[in-house]
């Protein structure tokens, strides 16, 4: 008793050559089907090459497109060549001429023998289908495919609109109940030969020579009819992405098909030399493991996720149109400072020396970019030229961060900064941003301009921070946010800078017994009043009283108005 092998091959002869040999070698009848397609000399050239072999064995040859009926026409002619000619054979087994045995052929042999009425095939109705693709899943047993979906894209996808426009629609014939799968099967001589000598195969012939990719749904379909015992699954390895295509395994797969235990694998390049040298003589094994193409799903489903949605902080070119297809748009967590920089004289310095965090000045100032330290040049070639930021300040966010990976960054933002990269930063999840509204006043209430150009100035910048914290409290808000405003965070700042540096959390958490130094507010209560009496009403900074504020440090810590 042996397994027969039927071969679809169109391309790289020299592989079919050593895969078959290495079939018959083992007891297996191969019948070979090379595609009309193929030139005659190719082909004669391979049949000369293998005249030495009685196991081996060419069929009436066809011409085979992807979606057709070629394909089933091809199959039906090495199968009825396999079983006319070798009536030993209990199982067929399709392959094509991409794949490769993954264990001994032995092995092979012996597990089906041991399964004599046993069909594997994938089967599933439509309905439970879930990788078609192209919306085309009932409606391809329906409606008619005359033209090439490869080569009359156009005309394929009109004629179909004009058969759902129309309600035409085709009869399934009686007693069939459409199936789909992976078209490469492995059945058992009376239910192939029963598919093969059906008296109704001319009209199922017919039909499903109009059905497209019908080499997923004919075996599939007519295997229902006939099999007492189906397993829905196929015996060969084969992974899609998620557009459909298979993936092609190469030499760095080894362990990885080694792993997975299937008898087959497909598609393997032509030129993965250590894959066919490795397994086309790896006969001595003794593994009685059944087939199992799910131990490598995670990898694949990894490589897809990848793919698709990209890893955090990383663009490829397929994707940097489409913000929608972005994983995250930056790779690590950072911070942001809105305000902290103005009531604070050196904010900048006691946070880098608390937190042990880079941080950065205003990174969006209008004039240069303020890196830690002043430097003009950082990792990954960013400068400190406005110009350069501002062609894409997306990009230039995502680059810093993911050049400077594994250290926590941190940078101040204000409404006088450039303003198109705020609603980036807010959607952000690896944002963490805290502002302290209305602080922007204080510089301009030490400030020396004329009082008429400061209530400008002012109004301009309530403006836009008003902008800014509407963004931050939108739903789309992915950040994690804090808002104080400058009465409230005055009133109590320790509490409010000892969460911030145990949010950063790089250091120990300890208690802090050191804040930074807070500019001069005496008198700022009366500039406030002051714009109010010129027409200006400040009213982010929150009930500031005109007296000069007492700092103290509280008992409880504050309660800031939370984004999460």
């Amino acid at each position: 008793m042996s397994v027969g092998i039927a071969m679809l091959v169109h391309t790289a002869l020299d592989r079919v050559e050593q895969v078959a040999r290495h079939w018959a070698a083992a007891g297996c009848p191969v019948a070979l089907h090379v595609d009309l397609n193929v030139p005659r000399d190719a082909f004669d050239g391979l049949k000369a090459a293998l005249a030495d072999q009685p196991m081996i064995r060419f069929c009436e040859r066809h011409r085979c497109e992807w979606g057709r009926w070629g394909i089933v026409a091809a199959s039906q002619s090495a199968s009825e060549l396999l079983l006319a000619t070798f009536p030993d054979i209990h199982h067929v087994y399709l392959v094509s001429g991409s794949c490769l045995p993954l264990r001994p052929v032995h092995e092979l042999v012996g597990y089906l023998a041991q399964r004599r009425r046993t069909d594997f095939i994938e089967s599933a109705t439509t309905a439970d289908v879930p990788w078609a693709k192209g919306g085309l899943q009932q409606e391809r047993f329906t409606l008619r495919f005359p033209f090439s979906w490869k080569r009359r894209r156009t005309w394929f996808d009109q004629y179909v609109r004009l058969q759902r426009r129309f309600g035409i629609k085709r009869k399934i014939p009686d007693g069939l109940v459409p199936h789909m799968g992976s078209q490469w099967w492995c059945l058992t001589r009376q239910t192939l030969s029963a598919i093969l000598q059906d008296p109704n195969r001319d009209k199922y012939d017919r039909y499903f020579h109009g059905v497209w990719i019908p080499d997923e749904s004919y075996y599939q379909t007519l295997a229902r009819r006939f099999s007492s015992n189906i397993e829905s699954r196929s015996l060969t390895l084969s992974k899609f992405d998620h557009q459909g295509k298979p993936h092609v395994f190469y030499d760095d797969h080894l362990q990885l098909l080694r792993r997975s235990n299937c008898f087959v694998g497909r598609k393997i390049w032509p030129h993965a030399n250590r894959l066919y040298a490795t397994f086309l003589n790896d006969a001595n094994s003794s593994n009685q493991t059944e087939p199992n193409p799910a131990k490598i799903d995670r990898v694949f489903a990894r490589a897809v996720e990848q793919r698709t949605r990209g890893r955090p902080g990383l663009y490829m070119q397929s994707r940097m149109p489409r913000p929608s297809s972005v994983n995250a748009p930056t790779s690590n967590p950072y911070s942001v400072f809105q305000g902290f920089a103005d009531l604070f004289c050196n904010f900048e310095e006691w946070l880098a020396k608390t937190s042990g965090t880079q941080v950065h000045g205003h990174l969006f100032a209008p004039d240069r970019v303020s890196f830690a330290g002043q430097v003009k040049l950082i990792n990954g070639g960013l400068s400190d030229s406005a110009a350069k930021r501002d062609y894409a300040p997306e990009t230039f966010l995502t680059s810093l961060i993911w050049n400077t990976r594994g250290e926590r960054q941190c940078f101040q933002y204000g409404p006088a900064d450039v303003q198109r990269i705020a609603g980036f930063i807010a959607r952000d999840p690896n944002a963490r941003i805290s502002v302290i509204a209305g602080a922007w006043a204080i510089p301009l209430f030490h400030s020396n301009y004329n009082f008429a150009d400061l209530r400008k100035r002012a109004a301009k910048l309530q403006k836009v921070e008003a902008k800014q914290l509407a963004l931050l409290k939108s739903g789309d808000a992915k950040a994690q946010i804090r808002i104080w405003s400058l009465a409230e965070f005055v009133d109590a700042p320790m509490e409010a800078l000892q969460e911030i540096v145990d949010e950063i959390g790089q250091t120990n958490s300890r208690i802090l017994t050191e804040a930074p130094k807070m500019n001069d507010l005496a008198g700022f209560g009366q500039f406030l009043q002051n714009l109010k009496n010129q027409g200006m009403h400040p009213h982010l900074m929150g009930d500031f009283p005109l007296e000069e504020p007492q700092v103290v440090l509280p008992k409880r810590p504050s309660k800031p108005y939370l984004v999460q």
